[in-house]
């Protein structure tokens, strides 16, 4: 816990000082960095909670690590999720610029694809962190990145559920979410359709404000 109180706070100083993110709002808002910036350390820490919670919920589906497994981080704005698995091979499609030079500054390393280009049952795991949300095909979205998995690799989904807490939450943190399209619910209604439930979970657990969940690709699906 120790350590990931000081990974959390390490990488909000980096950001809030690299980004000046109250004067560029408008070019963030549809990032995550508001978020892990916010000056509500209760609110950023909900944003942090969901990759560290992504991040153990892959590793336990995948049973370890390593190079040799090769992650895509799907809407990875500025690549904070490539700083939970330095030992993996990390991947990333990202469309705004400004995400992506942020993101190379800090990972030199990580590899850049785009959604039309990815190569076929490459991948071990794809993660889509509060992603597919901001869009109107997102089952259309999740049978592109499902082709793009190795049979019997995982996708890792997250997402804000949408409920009366979490939007009196998100008023109150000074974001009115017009960017989001569905929730996660509907979310994994589609991916329950192409792929098998392996793990889930939830902040807080009684009225959760977002949900992570493990998704494993069927051997036989070609998609």
């Amino acid at each position: 816990m120790i350590k990931t109180f000081r990974h959390i706070h390490n990488r909000r100083k980096i950001l809030r000082q690299a980004i000046d993110v109250k004067r560029h709002f408008e070019d963030w808002q549809e990032t995550c960095v508001p978020s892990y910036c916010h000056g509500n350390l209760a609110a950023a820490y909900v944003s942090w909670w969901r990759l560290f919670k992504s991040v153990h919920l892959a590793r336990a589906s995948l049973k370890g690590g390593g190079p040799d497994i090769h992650a895509l981080d799907f809407g990875s704005s500025i690549g904070e999720l490539g700083h939970l698995v330095p030992d993996f091979t990390y991947h990333f499609i990202e469309e705004e610029k400004i995400a992506v030079h942020q993101l190379k500054e800090a990972l030199a390393g990580a590899i850049r694809h785009d959604l039309d280009s990815l190569p076929e049952g490459f991948f071990d795991v794809v993660f889509a962190l509060d992603s597919l949300e901001h869009n109107d095909d997102y089952e259309d979205l999740l049978r592109q990145l499902l082709a793009a998995l190795k049979p019997g690799g995982i996708m890792v989904l997250s997402g804000p559920t949408e409920n009366a807490l979490y939007r009196f939450g998100r008023k109150l943190a000074g974001f009115d979410g017009h960017y989001h399209k569905t929730n996660i619910y509907m979310i994994e209604e589609s991916a329950a359709r192409m792929m098998d439930i392996d793990r889930v979970g939830s902040l807080p657990p009684l009225m959760p404000l977002f949900r992570v969940s493990v998704w494993r690709k069927r051997p036989s699906e070609s998609a």
